[in-house]
């Protein structure tokens, strides 16, 4: 592959920098993830948004979250077929596999993704239809969510901040399709949790089934 570039020098200063200092004081904490194996505690399904750090959120440390990120935070319905579906094999990882006793879905302000979903369900950004190979459809998961908002809600912030917590919404209910998920959410040994969070003031808020709601943490 003749295309791969060497590291670009401000990231092999930072590795140097981590190696020497963060992994040098914990050497004994990472052989033995090493040997031991993973062990998270919890899965968190969030956007792919740089602006989105949810180990820092929750001040993990290596090794605790099980993280899969993608466009808009979003989980698709379960739908197996020999297509490639790089989130639902996430999922049946954490669930099946390293047993996870909870899956969060982390959705957040200001998401491009989200925004993408309510104009190309408005009708407005054709071009994501026609000149995007991937973002369009995977976007259109969010369709359900689209169509719970106010239709008399004309402002448009308003309108992006309640779809962006639709998108959670959606995501949960769309993890209960997954047979392997609602069996052990069933059997009481996962726990599914949507979140909310605000990038400019740092809040975060949680789902509530009870009223439909999300409520600050």
């Amino acid at each position: 592959m003749k295309h791969a570039k060497p590291l670009p020098t401000f990231l092999s200063k930072r590795f140097a920098g981590w190696k020497a200092t963060t992994y040098q004081e914990n050497s004994a904490w990472y052989a033995r993830l090493a040997d031991e194996g993973q062990r998270p505690r919890a899965m968190i399904i969030s956007c792919c948004d740089s602006r989105v750090h949810v180990t820092s959120i929750f001040g993990a440390e290596t090794g605790e979250f099980f993280i899969h990120r993608n466009i808009a935070n979003l989980v698709p319905p379960y739908r197996p077929d020999d297509d490639h579906h790089g989130t639902s094999a996430a999922i049946e990882y954490a669930v099946k596999f390293l047993k996870v006793s909870n899956l969060l879905v982390v959705g957040h302000s200001n998401c491009g993704g989200v925004a993408a979903s309510h104009d190309l369900c408005c009708g407005e950004a054709e071009d994501l239809r026609t000149n995007s190979e991937f973002i369009g459809p995977w976007v259109e998961i969010l369709k359900p969510g689209f169509d719970r908002l106010d239709p008399n809600e004309k402002d448009r912030a308003k309108r992006l901040t309640q779809l962006e917590k639709n998108a959670v919404v959606v995501s949960l209910e769309n993890l209960m399709t997954f047979p392997f998920v609602a069996e052990a959410v069933e059997a009481g040994t996962l726990s599914l949790h949507g979140l909310w969070n605000e990038i400019r003031d740092g809040g975060l808020e949680c789902y509530s089934p009870a009223d439909n709601a999300f409520h600050q943490i």
